[in-house]
């Protein structure tokens, strides 16, 4: 089954972070750009308000008897003014807009740049001729232009920033998605595997770089885990071999005490619940043996139609009322006697605790899986044995029994390629959820219950 894409994938985080520090780079550039381009158009307007001032000093002429000074008409351009010693207007003209300003640079002692309302800079350019004779030249330069031409260059940096961020976004893409492929061929091969796929490997090549030696590395743990498997599977078929040879002659003897005709009804008693014992420590030892030789094989792979698996629990569980409705288009995937080592424990236990209990069949966890769900109006599970309920050892939810049942259940489910759990969805009582290989598109309901 294949799974939605991670939005918050390793390539998708390092994606956004080439983004991010590339707008913070670009942003970075504008500014210094910004800046740049401020001082030089400032720089700009004063070179020019220096050569034009230049150009009246150094056309100016001393004053006549008794006159003023003089400076070609040429050179008096709007916004230019020439002002004596004394602070008097002696040749150009002055705007209204500009009177006020010019009139405070006309006595000034020194070379003095200001600007007015982003509008014009005015220069104050005081001077001294050769026979003595000082004055002061004021100029304006309107600084439009250039604040044009700042913004013109604003707007060309940022479109350019822009390109920069979607073209590393783009690389960053791109180089991580190459970098990172093995690791998403890896994780596409895993999600195919199968909890006894114990031969399947990533197979990337020499490690030649960090992700191949990861694949590499996982190679070899899967290696010692698939060795550790196969020898708890060598062992679990020798014990279960072994322990079948004791039992079959203790089942026999039980069976002969059985029929002797003058036994006291409490021992015979007592003697056919040994019985039911070595008959279903029997039938769990077929099941693990067979389990054992079908992973030996490679496959678990069987078919366990509706019909057939009604039949069969009927015939586990025949001191309950049972009433069997199995839809036509079920197959679980796997033989029926896994089916039932799954069920049994999960079907036994709530019928210890429970009056009524329902086992519906469906497919509701995905293609080629069915889903048994068995539910109970017990007393529920005990909130403390929630986490270790399929833990060996664990005990049922009325403190009796091994506490094998459910953890052996759960590995027949899992080893066959499916699950066992328990759904906490808040309702009375307890309900498991048994996943196998199969297919069944109804819903249908098997319902177990026993007087009180």
């Amino acid at each position: 089954m294949t799974e939605p894409r991670n939005p918050a994938s390793v390539r998708s985080r390092l994606v956004a972070l080439t983004g991010t520090l590339s707008a913070f780079v670009a942003l970075g550039l504008v500014v210094i750009v910004q800046v740049v381009l401020a001082g030089a158009a400032t720089d700009a307007v004063t070179r020019v308000l220096d050569d034009r001032a230049d150009a009246l000093i150094g056309a100016a002429s001393p004053a006549s008897a008794g006159g003023s000074l003089q400076v070609p008409a040429d050179l008096l351009a709007p916004g230019v003014a020439v002002y004596d010693a004394t602070g008097e207007l002696v040749a150009g003209f002055v705007a209204p807009s500009q009177q006020v300003t010019f009139d405070g640079l006309s006595g000034a002692t020194e070379r003095k740049v200001v600007e007015v309302d982003d509008t014009y800079a005015a220069m104050a350019r005081p001077f001294t001729l050769d026979d003595g004779t000082r004055g002061v030249v004021v100029l304006s330069e309107p600084v439009t232009p250039y604040e044009n031409d700042e913004r013109n260059a604003f707007a060309v940096s940022v479109v350019a920033g822009l390109l920069m961020v979607l073209l590393a976004v783009v690389m960053a893409a791109w180089i991580s998605r190459r970098a990172l492929a093995p690791v998403e061929a890896m994780a596409h091969t895993a999600r195919e595997w199968s909890e006894h796929d114990l031969d399947r490997r990533f197979d990337l090549g020499a490690p030649t770089d960090e992700i191949r030696a990861l694949g590499r590395t996982l190679d070899d743990l899967l290696d010692k885990v698939a060795r550790t498997i196969r020898a708890e599977q060598r062992l679990t078929s020798e014990l279960a071999h072994e322990l079948r040879t004791p039992l079959t002659a203790i089942q026999a003897t039980a069976e002969l005490v059985s029929m002797r005709p003058d036994l006291d009804p409490q021992l015979r008693e007592d003697v056919d619940d040994v019985l039911a014992g070595c008959r279903a420590m029997a039938a769990t030892m077929t099941v693990l043996l067979e389990i054992a030789r079908r992973q030996a094989e490679g496959s678990l792979d069987g078919s366990t139609t509706g019909e057939h698996l009604s039949d069969a629990v009927r015939r586990r569980h025949a001191d309950a009322r049972l009433e069997v409705d199995l839809p036509d288009d079920l197959a679980v995937s796997v033989p029926v006697e896994v089916v039932l080592r799954v069920l049994a424990p999960v079907l036994d236990n709530a019928l210890r605790v429970a009056d009524r209990v329902v086992l519906t069949a469906g497919s509701g966890s995905g293609p080629g899986l069915v889903t048994l769900h068995v539910r109970d109006d017990g007393p529920g599970v005990a909130p403390a044995l929630v986490d270790s309920l399929f833990e060996p050892g664990s005990t049922d939810r009325v403190g009796t029994g091994s506490g094998l049942g459910l953890s052996l259940a759960r590995r027949v489910a899992r080893s066959a390629g499916g699950d066992l759990t328990l759904l906490t969805d808040g309702r009375t009582g307890a309900t498991f959820v048994v996943t196998l290989p199969g297919r069944g598109l109804h819903d249908s309901q098997v319902v177990v219950s026993k007087d009180h």
